[in-house]
């Protein structure tokens, strides 16, 4: 299926890339996981819309093909990501298509994000993947030196020295600087973004759409401790964790859910998507 390709104005105006999969009258809105460009959930994004859905993708600020030609001096943070960008996408879908029903499926950040919209009472359901809370000592195994090596030292040290992180070096995509920082910080916080005092987390208890919310057995970042971490802030979570092996999956970490291999998985989501439209 070849999307169409979209321009939409974040609530501030900045135009964000974004795609539109399929037709219908229930719609659907992908967000992404950080640093991730929305093209890699074309594969989901196709299917939800072969069974019937509007999907919609796009890219935050900053990165795929929201991005400016240079990072340095950009000016993005990820409370951007959801108070504009995402807060844009679902403010003009319902001004540009009127669905019936509206919802999200929300990757990583994606997912952990939503609950800072000032528009859920526009959602009517979402699906997260992996949506764990960052802070560095709930991840598994190695990973929690990782992930303390990157918030506490790799993060910092590159938005400060090059004005933006270059995590293309390592085949994935730049961050800029606010987003790092502000990422950063949480993760070094035991209640992750919870614990910011300068957030509106008063808005998570009043996202009453219901959240089916999935964990990962061979995910070391979302593991299940994580992801619980995370959603305990939303009141009203339907937990679902999966073990690859028992779906007849070599693995699934905290990416592969949205690769054709693990299309066994997205035939639950559009029942469940469908049940709550």
């Amino acid at each position: 299926m070849n999307p169409t390709e979209l321009e939409v104005p974040a609530r501030d105006g900045f135009v964000l890339h974004a795609r539109r999969y399929g037709d219908g009258e229930h719609v659907v809105l992908i967000n992404s996981a950080t640093a991730v460009p929305q093209h890699y959930y074309r594969h989901f994004a196709t299917f939800l819309a072969n069974a019937g859905l509007c999907v919609f993708t796009y890219d935050y600020r900053g990165i795929g093909k929201s991005r400016p030609k240079s990072l340095r001096g950009f000016d993005a943070t990820a409370l951007d990501w959801v108070t504009q960008d995402m807060a844009g996408m679902i403010d003009w879908i319902h001004a540009s298509h009127a669905p019936n029903s509206l919802h999200m499926g929300g990757h990583s950040i994606g997912g952990q994000l939503a609950g800072l919209l000032d528009n859920a009472d526009d959602i009517d359901s979402m699906v997260t993947m992996s949506a764990q809370s960052g802070h560095w000592r709930l991840q598994g195994a190695e990973q929690k030196l990782v992930v303390a090596m990157h918030v506490h030292v790799t993060l910092p040290v590159f938005a400060r020295g090059l004005g933006y992180v270059p995590w293309s070096w390592v085949g994935a995509e730049d961050l800029p600087a606010g987003v790092a920082r502000q990422w950063a910080r949480w993760c070094r916080d035991p209640r992750y973004l919870l614990g910011d005092p300068t957030l509106p987390i008063e808005r998570y208890s009043a996202f009453k759409a219901p959240v089916l919310a999935y964990s990962i057995d061979d995910d070391k970042w979302g593991t299940p401790q994580a992801v619980d971490a995370m959603m305990s802030a939303y009141p009203n979570v339907e937990r679902k964790h999966l073990i690859p092996a028992e779906l007849g999956l070599n693995a699934i970490a905290h990416f592969g859910f949205f690769k054709p291999a693990a299309s066994v998985l997205w035939s639950d989501v559009v029942t469940w998507i469908k049940a709550r439209s």
